[in-house]
């Protein structure tokens, strides 16, 4: 990877005293663009403020962006659990699946005790489903009735989204947010994927409608009187 000179030389410059370095992102994956940034994990209990446990924050550095994700040992473990809460563990992610910088050895120790975890898939109460439902049910509705052009546009980008994290989350899977998103659906089923999103694409919306309502009956069904809230 050409760009690992300039991420230990950006390390050394700004933070010494990390202990655990990563690359993450498309930097890791080999599949840079022309725009892409650095996604830069950093895990070290001497190189942020004493009154400081996160810091998330973008550097210009040699002709590139840094995108970098620091921490101490409180603060990894705070975000970590944070992101399993929301069901969308992006710096465990970073984590299991980036390129190794510094501190192999505890890296090491990391990864086997988040890899478990992570492996499990998310947990979701069956209430939390529940209220999911119940949101894509008013979703389709209001875009079945809806003849405003933004509206419509509006609700059908919201309805995507969230017919897409009740998808994954049903079948065990972590959510993503933006285009990981799409591409933690097609990883789970590219035809699902594509029957959704078809239609969406092609602005064929009340197609969609019905996608997302077969999605929803996959699911449940819909939900409306008699949720709790």
């Amino acid at each position: 990877m050409q760009q690992i000179d300039v991420v230990k030389r950006f390390i050394s410059d700004r933070f010494p005293g990390a202990r655990v370095a990563v690359i993450a992102g498309s930097t890791a994956r080999g599949n840079r663009t022309q725009t892409s940034d650095i996604d830069l994990l950093l895990i070290g209990d001497d190189m942020l403020a004493a009154d400081t446990s996160s810091l998330a924050a973008t550097f210009a550095f040699e002709g590139e962006i840094f995108e970098v994700f620091a921490y101490n040992s409180s603060g990894f473990e705070q975000w970590a659990h944070k992101g399993l809460s929301d069901y969308r563990p992006v710096i465990i992610h970073m984590l299991l699946e980036g390129i190794p910088v510094r501190g192999a050895i505890e890296l090491a120790a990391l990864k086997d005790r988040w890899r478990t975890i992570f492996d499990e898939g998310p947990v979701v109460p069956p209430h939390e489903l529940d209220l999911r439902r119940y949101a894509i049910t008013d979703l389709i509705d209001d875009l079945r009735d809806a003849t405003d052009p933004l509206e419509r546009y509006v609700v059908a980008s919201a309805l995507f989204e969230r017919t897409a994290e009740l998808m994954l989350l049903t079948e065990g899977h972590w959510i993503g947010a933006g285009k990981y998103l799409p591409r933690r659906l097609r990883a789970l089923s590219e035809e699902r994927a594509d029957l959704l999103a078809r239609p969406l694409i092609h602005g064929d919306l009340m197609v969609f409608a019905d996608r997302a309502e077969d999605e929803l009956r996959r699911a449940g069904g819909r939900v409306q009187a008699g949720l709790v809230r």
